[in-house]
């Protein structure tokens, strides 16, 4: 039990890399990405191929996931970001439906539907609690490391100027804001956050394969920003954690049901899932931690 318990922190860690991810483009700049599951793989995939085939140092493998989902990201948003907000959310969830038939029917490249097994541990562990609770301190090493980050640069002017456009874009535009530039900048960002998640993902269970990265994932990371609340990188870690948690939770409790079949055990889960995200957004809608906004400053104010 207590070695269940580190795997599944050390999952909801990777889902909160998520959920920072989506929360920058989503909840930062307005951008709906629906193709998270596709830079998830592309991460996880990176950083398989170029440590176990490769021989790479899984350092160096993570930063090539970093740079595989950047680049990614970047391919996506600019061939998109001339047309309308609604483009984009279609073209991702082709991305991710390409990347994983090709990651399922390409084998010379991944195996195919066997996928990617054995792939190297960052560090060694006599059992598998250890290994776990060694990689649950490393992914939260990770998740402090990017919150940071992204915590300052919303309440950086750059992150102002993100909301700006979030808002109205052609405002933001009339104020001489970039905003082609920074909204590829964003969602190259968020899609390298993506695919480091994939790569940490294919390290701790040391092994990839397509049938896990599929458009469900992107869903339960909606659900989880949408929890935690819409624009804040402290809402979306803590939704991802609780999301998580629901998710198993609701595992043991569908057991205990009289009278079912494992088949109606899994779909009463999911209906738990959708009936918490209904109470949550009637009696929370802006999520459990809202996005709180500084106000403007007066004239004549001056910062001691």
């Amino acid at each position: 039990m207590a070695s269940y318990t580190v795997f599944i922190l050390a999952v909801g860690g990777i889902y909160a890399l998520l959920s920072l991810s989506l929360n920058l483009v989503w909840g930062g700049v307005g951008m709906v990405n629906l193709g998270l599951a596709g830079f998830f793989a592309v991460g996880a995939y990176a950083a398989a191929m170029a440590s176990k085939w490769g021989g790479i140092p899984i350092p160096l493998a993570l930063l090539l996931a970093l740079g595989c989902g950047a680049l990614a990201g970047l391919a996506i948003t600019i061939s998109t970001l001339r047309l309308r907000d609604d483009y984009l959310a279609i073209v991702t969830l082709g991305f991710a439906e390409v990347v994983r038939l090709i990651a399922s029917n390409e084998i010379w490249l991944t195996n195919g539907t066997d996928g990617i097994s054995g792939i190297p541990r960052p560090f060694p562990a006599p059992d598998p609690i250890t290994y776990n609770g060694y990689f649950l301190i490393l992914i939260t090493a990770v998740v402090a490391i990017v919150f940071l980050l992204l915590r300052r640069l919303d309440r950086s002017p750059y992150g102002r100027a993100l909301r700006a456009i979030r808002e109205d874009q052609q405002v933001a535009a009339v104020a001489g804001k970039p905003v082609t530039r920074f909204k590829a900048e964003a969602f190259a960002l968020a899609a390298a956050i993506a695919g480091l998640a994939g790569a940490l993902y294919g390290h701790l269970t040391s092994y990839v394969a397509p049938d896990l990265f599929q458009p469900l994932i992107t869903i339960y990371i909606f659900l989880a920003v949408t929890a935690g609340g819409t624009g804040r990188p402290a809402g979306a870690v803590l939704g991802a954690y609780a999301l998580i948690v629901f998710l198993e939770a609701t595992r043991f409790f569908a057991e205990w049901i009289p009278g079912i079949t494992p088949l109606q055990a899994a779909a009463a889960r999911e209906a738990s899932v959708g009936l918490a995200l209904i109470l949550l957004l009637r009696f929370r809608p802006a999520g459990i931690l809202p996005e709180t906004r500084a106000p403007a400053p007066r004239p004549g104010d001056q910062r001691s």
